[in-house]
């Protein structure tokens, strides 16, 4: 069935569908309508769920670990600064092994105050120990979202499926809305592997002393190394029942391309039309979608972009000091192999700015006139009159 959803409430129906048992959450925009539309489904009998009111993103986080080490479906979702105030939690899901999946609506980080889509809060957060899905628009968030349910049990590890703020969290668009019983055989109840249970009592995350600690912590790296392989069965699985696939990344255009342009979340629907554009010119132009970031794939990085001359990577997220963030990564990477491109890092669209196509051609020109990147990443799009009395 097909309904026209805003993108928040994409994900809510995911969610309910999932038949998650705990719910917990605190609103904070631009993720309000995803918990807003749960609370509801909770109160009015449509999904039987415990939905809990915290004080806090912390309380949230602390919630789900609660309900999740007792063996239950858990779901959460935060943003921006709630994500931030959820830091040291994330570290205790992950290592506790537990299979929560949160919605992770990309926002930017204050001060200055901006509500609008930025990739930084995410990545921020990258070396907790969660698998990170970005999505490029609403029907793949719908789908994401089961199948982070699948991917969470099957490795006892939490997930993000993550979106841009507005452009997908409150825009609307058609989405294919499954039956409940097809869902139901895609993804069946949860039968965890361990958890509190009074008629079987045990002891969990106790203190471990330096003679285990090591080896727990190369278990959740095993863990995150089998990800694209049962992201892969899984995604199989979800095509035969329901017709469509997305994959941990996607190469459109790639195998004679002079320049690949990466991208990640929803400036990619953007990025297609350029490069339609760039084609009909007669350029030699392709594009790589990233979605999933954690674990990083790198075999897939090296296979798809390995034989480009050029890499124009387009971040929505800055490491100060560093650059873009998936720049960084992609040239790491990328230095494994004997001969590899030049990666170009170009930061743009934070704090909610637009990255339209002409954004995305000075890009194109940018990379193509060059022989060797100007610096770590260029800024793209910046009104230097403001940057002016802000420089020093």
């Amino acid at each position: 069935m097909k309904k026209v959803l805003e993108g928040s409430y994409a994900l809510s129906e995911a969610v309910r569908l999932a038949r998650v048992q705990v719910i917990a959450a605190y609103p904070i925009t631009p993720q309000t309508h995803i918990v807003e539309a749960l609370s509801e489904y909770c109160s009015d009998g449509t999904l039987d769920a415990c939905f809990i009111n915290v004080e806090s993103e912390h309380s949230a986080m602390a919630a789900v670990i609660g309900a999740a080490s007792g063996g239950v479906r858990a779901f959460t979702a935060s943003s921006s600064h709630g994500l931030a105030y959820m830091h040291e939690l994330l570290h205790w899901a992950s290592a506790a092994r537990l299979p929560i999946v949160m919605a992770e609506v990309n926002r930017a980080l204050g001060p200055g105050w901006n509500i609008w889509t930025d990739q930084t809060d995410s990545l921020a957060q990258r070396d907790t120990g969660w698998i990170q899905l970005y999505c490029e628009d609403g029907q793949e968030v719908f789908d994401t979202t089961l199948q982070a349910f699948r991917l969470a049990e099957a490795l006892n590890l939490p997930v993000m499926v993550i979106m841009d703020a507005f452009y997908l969290s409150h825009t609307f668009e058609p989405i294919d809305i499954p039956d409940q019983h097809l869902v139901d055989h895609f993804l069946p109840s949860l039968s965890p592997r361990f958890k509190m249970d009074t008629a079987d009592p045990c002891a969990l995350n106790q203190l471990v002393t330096p003679a285990a600690y090591m080896e727990m912590r190369y278990n959740t790296q095993l863990a995150m190394e089998e990800t694209p392989k049962c992201l892969a069965e899984i995604e199989e699985q979800f095509a035969g029942i329901f017709n469509r696939t997305h994959g941990p990344v996607e190469a459109i255009q790639c195998r004679d391309a002079d320049i690949i342009m990466v991208t990640t979340g929803s400036v990619t629907g953007t990025c297609r039309q350029v490069l339609a554009n760039l084609r009909s010119q007669g350029e030699k132009v392709g594009l790589f979608k990233i979605k999933l970031f954690r674990p990083f794939p790198a075999d897939l990085i090296c296979r798809h972009l390995g034989t480009a001359k050029k890499i124009a990577v387009i971040d929505r997220n800055i490491s100060f000091g560093a650059g873009g963030i998936f720049a960084q990564e992609i040239s790491a990477v990328l230095c494994r192999l004997e001969t590899h491109p030049r990666v170009f890092g170009y930061v743009a669209g934070l704090g909610g700015r637009d990255i339209t196509p002409e954004t995305l051609m000075e890009i194109y020109r940018k990379t193509k006139k060059n022989s060797t990147p100007e610096q770590e990443s260029v800024w793209i799009g910046l009104n230097q009159e403001i940057v002016g009395p802000w420089r020093n």
